[in-house]
């Protein structure tokens, strides 16, 4: 008789493959050599992460904008057709002064009202980084860089991954997934869920992410055991479905299908009994499919007593960021829509009763071009990013903040501008405070040690509690 090939042992053959990357290898190797140390959450509490991703490369220097004096005149000289007006930018006032006078995108007053809260923070000028690098080193090649700079592809998946040098399957919410997911009382639908599909950012070892949309679960179709109608085909889908159900495959990838499906129609079940929760009603959301997405994640986090869970993950895109000309007109509408859809959320957070265990954050592609094209802005590097939750050292801007001049210290062309920020301090940040350990933090970010000492005891960038 040929032995039996469990699933487990067959994953590890197709993963091979991908180990063999160095920083995989790495992950492995520390495993093998036990490691890998058990999570240590700050407490027993519930903590949720949600990524609202914006593909496409957002012109995140017309969010955060120079507004005062000489600052304001260096960005309106280099952007020319594409600066906002001065008297159009909404006023912050940081409680500790990043050195020159900073203002909002008009469109961000939702935003500005969480900055003046307190519930709200910005990371200048973040990006993926190998290691710390001049622009004189990035002229003579003499560092290495994040591969595929300025390309959508390559710097969604080191965004989702924080993997620069190499590539990757696995993101870094999927691998502190792995590490934490046992935190939950139950593994029938995963801590990692996304309003926008499949994606890597929430995609691990053993975690992959519960894909779901505006209205929740999606059933399979024709299954429906509570459905009587005698002129419906549906009972005796049902019926055949069922019996499909029930048998099993000597074949090893056709059994591992089905017991997918009975996991997921058993998921299924779950997770809408347990979101099926009507939220405050103090709360007014803006129309649109993002907001829909964004209630959608409320319900989850309302019914996380239910689904057994004291950490979850939630991934959200908002797209259409890729705006190569008509930039101003582009983007006002967009800003607007997610800036009204972030302060409702908060709001809805708070009358949960939840509204400092669950942190948002923002991630990009890239920034664009200072510089226009004639018509719009083109793919650059560094941008900012916020932070958003009652959890959040608010209204600060953390990091340094670039010069906007052309051909500045950090402009390696166009006003394309070298990240000040590594995504893995961003990220460390958000790890640590979701419950990854200091000791385990190299397995969920493999580069972090380039940019910060997990053993060091402080904070990568301090804006969590």
């Amino acid at each position: 008789m040929k032995p039996r090939l469990s699933r487990r042992h067959f994953l590890s053959r197709v993963r091979g493959g991908a180990a063999s990357l160095p920083v995989l290898n790495t992950i492995v190797n520390l495993r093998l050599a036990g490691s890998l140390a058990a999570a240590e959450p700050a407490s027993g509490e519930y903590r949720a992460l949600v990524c609202v991703f914006l593909p496409g490369g957002i012109d995140s220097f017309n969010l955060l904008v120079p507004r005062g004096g000489a600052e304001y005149t260096e960005y309106r000289t280099i952007r020319q057709d594409l600066a906002l007006p001065q008297a159009s930018l909404l006023p912050i006032t940081p409680d500790v002064s990043p050195g020159l006078d900073l203002g909002l995108h008009p469109g961000m007053s939702g935003i500005q009202t969480l900055f003046g809260e307190g519930k709200a923070a910005c990371v200048a000028n973040v990006g993926t980084l190998i290691e710390p690098v001049t622009k004189q080193q990035v002229n003579d090649a003499s560092r290495a860089l994040p591969l595929g700079l300025f390309s959508h592809s390559d710097q969604i998946e080191q965004w989702q991954t924080s993997i620069p040098n190499a590539r990757s399957a696995r993101g870094w919410a999927g691998r502190a997934a792995d590490l934490l997911r046992d935190l939950n009382g139950q593994q029938d639908v995963s801590m990692n869920i996304s309003l926008s599909g499949t994606n890597l950012w929430q995609s691990g070892d053993s975690t992959v992410e519960y894909a779901i949309g505006p209205e929740g679960a999606e059933e399979l179709q024709g299954y429906d055991p509570e459905s009587t109608d005698p002129w419906s085909l549906t009972p005796k889908r049902t019926v055949a479905i069922g019996e499909q159900l029930g048998l099993t495959y000597d074949h090893l990838l056709q059994q591992a299908f089905q017991t997918k499906r009975v996991k997921a129609i058993g998921a299924y079940g779950l997770f809408n009994s347990a979101t099926d929760v009507t939220l405050p009603g103090s709360v007014v959301w803006p129309a649109g499919d993002f907001s829909g997405k964004l209630q959608m994640i409320a319900k989850a986090i309302a019914g996380r007593g239910a689904l057994g869970q004291k950490r979850q993950t939630f991934f959200v895109q908002y797209g259409g960021w890729d705006h190569h000309d008509e930039v101003l007109t582009n983007m006002a509408g967009q800003v607007a829509g997610l800036s009204a859809g972030l302060l409702a959320f908060q709001r809805c957070l708070e009358a949960l009763g939840v509204g400092d265990q669950v942190t948002l954050f923002t991630a990009s592609d890239f920034a664009r071009t200072l510089t226009s094209n004639g018509a719009g802005s083109d793919h650059a590097w560094g941008g900012n990013a916020f932070v958003m939750g009652g959890a959040v050292r608010g209204n600060r801007i953390y990091g340094a903040f670039p010069p906007l001049y052309a051909d500045n210290p950090y402009d390696v062309g166009r006003g394309r501008l070298i990240p000040t920020t590594s995504v893995d301090s961003y990220f460390a940040e958000l790890a640590l405070w979701l419950g990854v350990s200091r000791t385990n933090l190299p397995l969920v970010l493999p580069n972090v040690a380039s940019f910060f000492d997990p053993a060091s005891g402080g904070a990568p960038l301090g804006f969590l509690l």
